[in-house]
């Protein structure tokens, strides 16, 4: 292989990564909750599109490429943290306390924000209303990210902003919610 076609690679890829790095960290870090592990997700997306970088390049879409992988590494940390904690209250529960599984109840301060909200969605409902109205991507753009149907995106996207009315409370309109996630794409933060 000739270095004139690896510095062209290269090159591409360093201006892609330049281009999205910011945004895959943010849906990242919106998908999971987790600001630490948002610069973690989106690099290791990126390492792996760079492993894949010939097929990625050819794709129609590369950057929905980029969130679909982004999405997958985000579902697969939040399974495995959910499995140690799941580990955790095993061990750590008393004797005769049955599964381990149980709450004493929601600890619900008296206000919620967008941010602690989607963090109760599951994933595919937070997929859906993130990339939806905080990365403002059409219905067929993210049913291409989570490579689903755009009926599945449309209701889970329905679905995931009526619970999150429900989670914020009853004076919180639909328009309300699309609002405030589409503020925390612009609200200035490192997402």
């Amino acid at each position: 292989m000739g270095t004139v076609v690896d510095d062209a690679a290269a090159a591409e890829f360093h201006a892609f990564f330049e281009a999205h790095y910011a945004e895959l960290a943010r849906i990242a870090h919106l998908l999971t909750g987790e600001a630490d592990a948002a610069d973690d997700l989106a690099a290791d997306a990126l390492m792996a599109l760079w492993h894949r970088w010939d097929r990625v390049r050819a794709a129609d879409h590369p950057a929905a490429y980029a969130r679909g992988v982004v999405a997958n590494l985000a579902r697969t940390r939040i399974r495995s943290a959910v499995r140690e904690r799941r580990r955790i209250a095993l061990f750590w529960a008393p004797r005769g306390a049955g599964d381990g599984y149980a709450a004493d109840g929601p600890d619900v301060s008296a206000v919620v924000d967008v941010q602690g909200a989607l963090r109760r969605l599951p994933f595919r409902k937070r997929a859906c209303v993130v990339l939806r109205h905080a990365f403002d991507l059409s219905e067929r753009d993210t049913a291409l990210v989570l490579g689903v149907s755009v009926g599945t995106v449309k209701s889970q996207t329905s679905r995931g902003v009526a619970e999150l009315q429900r989670l914020l409370g009853p004076e919180t309109p639909a328009a309300q919610v699309q609002v405030a996630a589409a503020g925390q794409r612009t609200g200035g933060r490192h997402w």
